[in-house]
């Protein structure tokens, strides 16, 4: 599990306002599930050590089948770090009986001023052998898109 997925976007807003996006129960809920998803957060804590449990449920699961069950993704996130305005780093682990999706995944959210912006790197370390690579990119891709929208409009 050394393969890093990754994807990144400017964002026309401030890294204050992305960074509570990130941190922001309804506004994660809002923005993260990409195309083709909605989610719903379980529980949240939103500290260093705290986390959350979300439930991402596929809109039509006969074209992509959730790792969870048929129609959902079921993930643990820890936060481990969380550096305002500049860094949150995630730890996930997938709810799964297929052993293509264990262990922990760590999902580093980069912020960077840039000019009247935030260039948003996401960097996928550890990313489990069930998920492929287009697909997680792609989901990335799709996250920032949603995640600039929501942000852009604050």
């Amino acid at each position: 599990m050394d393969r890093i997925d990754s994807g990144s976007r400017k964002i026309a807003a401030p890294p204050e306002t992305v960074y509570q996006a990130l941190l922001d129960r309804e506004s994660l809920e809002a923005w993260l599930p990409p195309e083709g998803m909605r989610g719903r957060i379980e529980h949240w804590d939103p500290r260093p050590g705290g986390g959350f449990r979300m439930i991402l449920t596929y809109l039509d699961a006969s074209a992509a089948p959730g790792k969870s069950s048929d129609a959902t993704d079921v993930v643990e996130v820890g936060f481990a770090e969380l550096v305002p305005a500049e860094r949150v780093v995630q730890r996930a682990v997938f709810e799964s009986e297929d052993p293509a999706f264990a262990g922990t995944m760590t999902m580093t959210w980069t912020l960077a001023a840039a000019g009247d912006g935030t260039e948003v790197t996401v960097t996928a370390t550890d990313v489990p052998s069930g998920i492929g690579q287009a697909d997680h990119e792609a989901g990335i891709a799709s996250s920032l898109a949603n995640l600039a929208s929501f942000a852009e409009t604050r």
